[in-house]
């Protein structure tokens, strides 16, 4: 005698479900479609592009440069001042001491500073950075051309 449970047409996870077959079984099914072939771009992502790697390490050089300027010579302004007291009390001319004409550099060293960041900027990231840009406009316009 046939139990229900040993039934084909039972289904439990340990007598899944057949496949469908590879054939229209309805003469009302629609004919499986084909699947369309994707064009890859002849460029990579620009999330895996080289330019942003230069662009990074460019950028990172540009900050170093500028942040060591500046405060290296504070650093060493105030290594001198706790190290070399004597010094940084000599006179240099007409009363101003050794340390206030250090202290008073330290705004055109922060000036220059300044202009070297501007300097790398436009002559090391910026150019890199538009050469991403047009090239990021170049990929969205073939896109939106397909």
């Amino acid at each position: 005698m046939a139990d229900a449970f040993s039934s084909p047409d039972h289904r439990s996870p340990y007598n899944p479900a057949p496949s469908p077959p590879p054939y229209t079984t309805y003469p009302w099914q629609p004919p499986p479609t084909e699947p369309t072939r994707q064009r890859h771009p002849r460029r990579p992502a620009l999330g895996h592009h080289s330019d942003l790697r230069l662009l990074r390490t460019a950028y990172r050089r540009q900050r170093r440069v500028a942040t060591f300027t500046a405060l290296g010579y504070f650093t060493l302004f105030l290594i001198l001042s706790a190290f070399a007291p004597s010094f940084m009390t000599g006179t240099v001319s007409g009363g101003l001491s050794m340390g206030l004409l250090l202290g008073l550099i330290q705004v055109p060293v922060t000036c220059l500073a300044i202009g070297l960041y501007e300097y790398t900027a436009r002559h090391g990231v910026d150019p890199i950075a538009d050469r991403i840009r047009k090239q990021a406009e170049l990929d969205a316009k073939r896109e939106a051309a397909r």
